[in-house]
């Protein structure tokens, strides 16, 4: 699996040498390691925005999804999964997001040490839903916590205690969880950057993480009249069962303001219809 960091633009390595403090007991808090850029399992892990965003992961299409949440400089993880656990807002519910982590989950307690965070939740994170249901929230949980430099994997415990079983079901989690065991909940086009309803100008990188036919997708921005300004192929570092990371810089003229969408999608192998397509919003 290729394994990369995506930097979301406007890092402030403040954020990396403060302090993550637990909102439980003493002992969920620690001191991160500085790292700016590291290395994910299954698809991009980000550096913080410390201007104040970082990524909330939702649930799209029944794949994952991120927006933008504000965090607080010295507790970016703590911050982060507040704000997963306060669930999509209306802005984010019309963009498609949702999410299925049961409301009225609370965070106890996270911390990060050894390339582990370790994320306290209540005990309603453990209720209602099936297999899908269970799967889909442990990954949101996942995805939002490695996004952290330090943060490699998660463990998760309930009330304290650790939790290596999920549900009837039985979803395992008896060891630390990565980006690469939660792959099917990986788009097959992740778009890390921009995030939805950014405020964004030409040139603009896109950037993030696919596993398409032959490592190749299209890209295709809409202003706020429906015209399209940008439609052109983007290229992964691989693809074909094989997930790889794309930085692509696109560029154009004429948009009219407000809101637009950039949208992804591939083309069938087929018929060339699109297929994986995800929409997102943006402010031109």
């Amino acid at each position: 699996m290729n394994k990369s960091r995506v930097i979301i633009t406007g890092v402030l390595t403040m954020l990396f040498g403060a302090v993550l403090v637990g909102c439980g007991s003493d002992d969920t808090s620690t001191t991160t390691t500085g790292r700016v850029t590291t290395t994910s399992t299954a698809s991009t892990s980000t550096s913080v925005n410390a201007s104040a965003t970082a990524s909330v992961y939702f649930i799209r299409d029944e794949k994952v999804g991120p927006a933008g949440r504000p965090v607080t400089a010295g507790t970016p993880a703590q911050s982060a999964l507040t704000a997963l656990l306060a669930g999509p807002s209306a802005e984010d519910a019309a963009a498609g997001l949702s999410t299925l982590i049961p409301s009225g989950t609370k965070l106890l307690g996270v911390s990060i040490a050894n390339d582990i965070a370790t994320v306290d939740l209540s005990k309603e994170f453990t209720s209602g839903g099936g297999s899908l249901s269970m799967q889909g929230r442990v990954a949101q949980v996942v995805y939002t916590a490695t996004q952290f430099p330090s943060a490699h994997s998660v463990n998760f415990r309930v009330d304290g205690a650790p939790l290596t079983v999920l549900g009837g079901e039985g979803v395992m989690l008896d060891k630390p969880q990565t980006r690469a065991d939660w792959e099917s909940f990986t788009p097959a086009i992740l778009v890390e950057s921009p995030l939805p309803f950014a405020k964004v100008t030409s040139p603009l990188h896109v950037t993030g993480t696919a596993n398409t036919f032959e490592a190749t997708f299209q890209i295709t921005v809409t202003d706020s009249a429906g015209t399209k300004v940008y439609d052109h192929f983007a290229t992964a570092t691989s693809g074909t069962g094989t997930r790889g990371t794309f930085d692509e810089t696109v560029t154009f003229s004429g948009a009219k303001p407000g809101r637009g969408t950039l949208q992804v999608w591939e083309a069938s192998a087929k018929d060339g219809q699109p297929v994986n397509v995800v929409k997102i919003p943006i402010d031109l």
